[in-house]
Order: C-alpha cells, then sequence, then structure tokens
C-alpha cells in the first residue's frame, strides 16, 4: 500500500491557500490558520494519510457516515456509470428516473413495513428542514393548523441550517444565529450527568415525563411533534435508559404528537440493527436519513414517512410545495443502492450485530471499567463513549472536562487515531467493516490517549 501519496503542492502551501479563502466548521478560523489544519490526501479502508505521509486510523468514520469505509470499487463505479447515463436530472416537471425509483425499491425493503414515502434532500441538515414543513403541512390538512409547535432536547443536534439549529437544543448555537417560532425543548436523558439519586429506570421515566408536562404546558393541541436521535450523537453520544424511550412513545400516543427520529448517525448498521430506533424498541412516525445512505461518499439525505403520514399528504393534501435542485440526485441515488446492497449482500450489519460490536463493546470495557479517568463506557454495535470523571464514586465531572477530553483527542492524533471529544466524554463510531485487529488498534491506541491524559492530570 502506497502511504507515500502526497497532492500536488506542499503541505504550507495547501494550508496557506485554505487560510485565504476558507471558513471552516466549528472552529475558531483565526487560531486554526495560526495553527494550521492536516491536509488529509488518502483514505484506504478505516486509514487516512496526511500530505505530510501520516496515517491515521479513522475511529469517528469521517462523520458518523463512512460505514464501509474508504476506497471502495463498487461505490466508486456505481457513481461513474450513472454520471455516463444520467449525470442529472430533477425531480419536477412531472418526471422521475430509474436510479431514484430503484434506490426507493430497496430502502424500503429495508425499513419496517409501516413506512412508505421519502422526501430526498442533499443532507440531515435538509431532511429536518423538510421535516418541520412536512409535519406542519401534515396536522393543516387534517384541519389542526394550530399544531405547530416542535419540541426537541437540550443538547440534542440536528444540524447547522437556521430551523435545524433550532430544533437542536445546543444553546451556544442558537446564541449564533438566533431561533425560530414555535420550537420548545426538554432535558436530554444524560443519566451521569442529571442522575441525582435516582436509578438509570427511575431518571429515564423521570427525562421522558418532561415532555408529558411540557405537552400539557404548551397545550396539546398546538404540540406538532417530538424530534430527537435514539442516542445522542454530537451531544456526547448518550445512551438513554432503557424506560426512556417506551415512555416518550405511550406520552405522544396519549396526546396525539407525532415521534420523529433523526437517525441521521444512528442509521444504515451503526448499533448492530439497520436502524438505531429498532435498537431501542420504538416506532416512530418520521426517520430523518443522510451519512450512512451513502457512506459519505457522496452527499444524499432524506425524510422517510410513515403510511399515516404518507398516505394523508398524497391522498389529501394536493400540491406540497416543498422541492430541491438536487432531491433524489441519481449520482447520489445510484451510489446509496451500491451501498446499501453491500451493506446487505456482505452481512455488514449482521456482523455487526453478532460479531464485531459486541467484540468492540466487550474489549472497551475489559480495559477501561477500572481505569482512573473513566466512570461510564456506553455504547452498542460500532459506537462508544467514554465518560471521564474526577470522582469515579460519586459520579463527579470534571468543571474542565472539555478541555480534558480535547487534550485527549490531540494525543489520540499524536498518536495516529482519530476520535471526537464532546464535553466530558471521548467517543468513537468506526466503520462498520473493521476487523478485529482494527478494533483492537483503535481500542489500544485510545487507551494510550487516555493514559496520556490521565498522566497529565496525575491520575496514572
Amino acid at each position: 500500500m502506497n502511504t507515500q501519496i502526497k497532492g500536488n503542492r506542499e503541505t504550507r502551501e495547501y494550508q496557506a491557500l485554505d487560510a485565504a479563502h476558507h471558513i471552516h466548521a466549528f472552529l475558531d478560523q483565526k487560531a486554526l490558520n495560526a495553527e494550521g489544519p492536516r491536509v488529509i490526501v488518502k483514505g484506504e479502508g478505516l486509514y487516512l494519510w496526511d500530505n505530510d505521509g501520516q496515517r491515521y486510523l479513522d475511529g469517528m468514520s469521517g462523520l458518523w457516515c463512512t460505514n464501509l469505509g474508504y476506497g471502495r470499487k463498487d461505490l466508486n463505479a456505481a457513481a461513474a456509470r450513472q454520471l455516463e447515463q444520467l449525470p442529472y436530472y430533477n425531480m419536477f416537471f412531472h418526471t422521475t428516473h430509474p436510479a431514484v425509483v430503484e434506490l426507493s425499491e430497496l430502502l424500503f425493503s429495508l425499513l419496517p413495513s409501516h413506512y412508505s414515502h421519502a422526501i430526498y434532500t442533499n443532507s440531515g441538515s435538509e431532511a429536518n428542514e423538510a421535516l418541520i414543513r412536512t409535519v406542519r403541512r401534515y396536522w393543516q390538512i387534517l384541519g389542526k393548523p394550530q399544531k405547530k409547535i416542535m419540541i426537541g432536547r437540550w443538547n440534542g443536534y440536528h444540524g447547522s441550517t437556521l430551523a435545524a439549529t433550532a430544533l437542536g437544543g445546543m444553546k451556544f448555537m442558537h446564541e449564533m444565529g438566533g431561533m425560530i417560532p414555535d420550537v420548545a425543548h426538554i432535558d436530554e436523558p444524560y443519566w451521569y450527568g442529571h442522575e441525582g439519586d435516582l436509578t438509570p429506570a427511575e431518571f429515564g421515566l423521570r427525562a421522558a415525563r418532561q415532555l408529558e408536562e411540557k405537552i400539557l404546558e404548551l397545550g396539546a393541541e398546538n404540540v406538532a411533534a417530538f424530534i430527537a436521535e435514539p442516542f445522542q450523537g454530537a451531544g456526547g453520544m448518550i445512551f438513554p435508559p432503557e424506560s426512556y424511550w417506551p415512555e416518550i412513545q405511550r406520552i405522544c400516543r396519549q396526546y396525539d404528537v407525532l415521534l420523529c427520529a433523526d437517525e441521521v448517525i444512528g442509521g444504515f448498521g451503526r448499533t448492530g440493527e439497520w436502524f438505531a430506533h429498532e435498537y431501542f424498541g420504538f416506532e416512530p412516525d418520521t426517520l430523518s436519513i443522510a451519512k450512512g445512505l451513502t457512506s459519505g461518499y457522496i452527499p444524499m439525505g432524506g425524510l422517510v414517512l410513515s403510511k399515516r403520514m404518507a398516505e394523508v399528504l398524497v391522498e389529501q393534501g394536493g400540491v406540497f410545495a416543498h422541492g430541491l435542485t438536487y432531491s433524489g440526485h441519481p449520482v447520489a441515488a445510484a451510489v446509496a443502492t451500491a451501498n446499501l446492497k453491500a451493506l446487505r449482500d456482505e452481512g455488514v450489519v449482521t456482523r455487526v450485530k453478532q460479531e464485531t460490536g459486541p467484540y468492540l463493546q466487550r474489549c472497551l470495557r475489559e480495559v477501561f471499567t477500572d481505569h482512573p479517568l473513566v466512570g461510564e463506557i456506553q455504547g452498542a454495535g460500532m459506537v462508544a463513549a467514554l465518560q471521564f470523571a474526577e470522582d469515579k464514586a460519586t459520579r463527579k465531572r470534571f468543571a474542565n472536562e472539555a478541555d480534558i477530553t480535547w487534550s485527549c483527542r490531540t494525543h489520540g492524533f499524536e498518536e495516529g487515531l482519530i476520535i471526537r471529544a464532546t464535553l466530558g466524554r471521548m467517543i468513537m463510531a468506526p466503520a462498520l467493516v473493521a476487523s478485529h485487529s482494527e478494533l483492537d488498534e483503535l481500542v489500544e491506541k485510545t487507551k494510550r490517549a487516555v493514559d496520556r491524559t490521565a498522566q497529565e492530570l496525575g491520575r496514572l
């Protein structure tokens, strides 16, 4: 394998040009310009190389999306074939095309049977933008136009466009762009951070019943939907207690509020089930999808609708004024189809559920359960988080936990590993095709980074 591949320019030149023209995501641009970004030039399997020849094990699947890893020739070939035949056409003007029809046929063969229709987008953020209008239009058709309020969760994440930011509960994002009307929030089901003296089961019920309290406060006749990630991704890879989702579903059904699952991160095998809501055992009315839909090879997202909603929109709704220039883009649809076939036909999702997922979770618990810096380990399948704690016995978190995990993340890069820091948690989500040896490397390098962090704190 050639690890000496470089771009056409020296790293410093790339960095200077990047600083001159590019605003990066979620970073202090001035500080990044002074430091200089890593210039990534090659991906193969679970590995990335930068322009200076440094190799990294990508423990985050890009941004939770390269489920099949890098360098898949079948996905590349699918894109090339579609580019030759029909590189683009729109979904307006009473037209469709085979690529999107075949994708839909395959997608709904993998979904539970109570889903029937999709609205395709370019990203998860756009899927959640479409969600708001679709949910409100649904209630409007049913003669309940006052049902407009969307309820989300604090510290949830649904994208970085204005409406998606509003649905999410990250206050620092709200402060940078404002809010939109008719959006409310309840607390996140973060037992380790907010448990008090309750057991996980008791806490899960308490957290879920905040939704009922909020619905009654706002008036059920005014509440359109509750949206949440089955497990929180960008908010810290937080798995709710087992008692949480059944109670959330009961409340939504009781008060005639739509239950909307953001599956952008959890979908397409991440937990060992095709969709994370299946892992947690609840039945949403909508699914927001993206990322793993194409393994990140080309942008695509979508909003999946239940038969209940689709029938109302199709049979009673008339014209629905929505659409994007690139909705159902033929090249994206062709890549998505190739990706889903590989996940299915190669038994990738099944292997994550039965073999590699349990192996990763077991290894993490064997290595980190007694580590002096780690207070909790969460995860399933190919996603996991290590919760750092100042005092493990009392579950006391570090006051400067974000600084500590950022330092750990930096140590990871130095060890040749990419993992993510969010508040007091170190997150990992390797490609679903990871082998046992690659998972061993992931755990070993994570331990080195955590040990180095513990040594800095005088804990090891």
